[in-house]
């Protein structure tokens, strides 16, 4: 397979994403049992149009109830207060987008994960998702 993105990441045989082509703005971590993910870092189109069925799909639970305990109380205030004009545009769920996809690398981090490459480590440490000395 020709990789469409020029990242030239197949050419060493012992690499494990061989042949898989990742787009510059994603990063891969690994953690010691040897679980990878591969997860997008910057906005999250997704969460923003799908709300927080990407945290479900992605097993990140504890962001999956906290987007939805977020989104009720949004809309209970904006019902209480008679605020229906906030309803007609999805506020948190375009704050939760900006915030997400850094959200779930920080966890990772915490449960072990570390980057799996230094283009991984260079992209998180430029987007600020990991601090220098980790």
């Amino acid at each position: 397979m020709q990789n469409p993105f020029g990242n030239n990441n197949n050419n060493d045989p012992n690499n494990i994403f061989n042949n898989l082509p990742i787009p510059p703005n994603y990063a891969k971590i690994k953690n010691d049992q040897g679980d990878l993910r591969i997860a997008k870092v910057g906005i999250s189109w997704t969460t923003f149009w799908f709300g927080p069925l990407p945290a479900l799909f992605r097993g990140d639970y504890y962001n999956f109830f906290l987007e939805i305990v977020l989104a009720a109380d949004y809309v209970l205030v904006a019902l209480f207060f008679k605020w229906n004009t906030l309803l007609t545009f999805p506020w948190p769920a375009l704050i939760f987008a900006l915030f997400y996809n850094m959200m779930y690398f920080r966890h990772l981090f915490n449960k072990g994960y570390y980057p799996a490459d230094d283009h991984s480590r260079e992209l998180l440490i430029k987007s600020k998702y990991l601090k220098e000395k980790q």
